[in-house]
């Protein structure tokens, strides 16, 4: 799967990524009172596409700039206009590299 082949609201099988860019942690409370922390990245795919990728909790620590990830079982989704990609409840981030 590439860039060009996301669409909001629909799963992602597997998307391999090398992270441009990578913001500032900010903190979250979800709706049940669970805390956390939360950044969004910028992912880069071999045709040079460019995605959002929102990064949770652990992954933060994980994922660097210059880092290859592989997104398996992940999800697509639009906020405020921008499509973004996330491991999501059930699938999976790996750094490769």
């Amino acid at each position: 799967m590439k860039v060009k082949d996301l669409q909001p609201r629909n799963k992602v099988d597997t998307l391999d990524l090398v992270i441009v860019e990578k913001g500032e942690p900010r903190n979250y409370t979800s709706r049940e009172g669970a805390t956390g922390r939360v950044v969004d990245a910028t992912g880069r795919d071999d045709d040079g596409d460019t995605v959002t990728v929102t990064l949770w909790d652990e992954d933060i620590d994980r994922v660097n700039p210059n880092s290859k990830i592989r997104i398996s079982n992940g999800w697509a989704s639009e906020w405020q206009g921008n499509l973004q990609l996330s491991a999501g409840r059930y699938g999976k981030l790996e750094v490769l590299e």
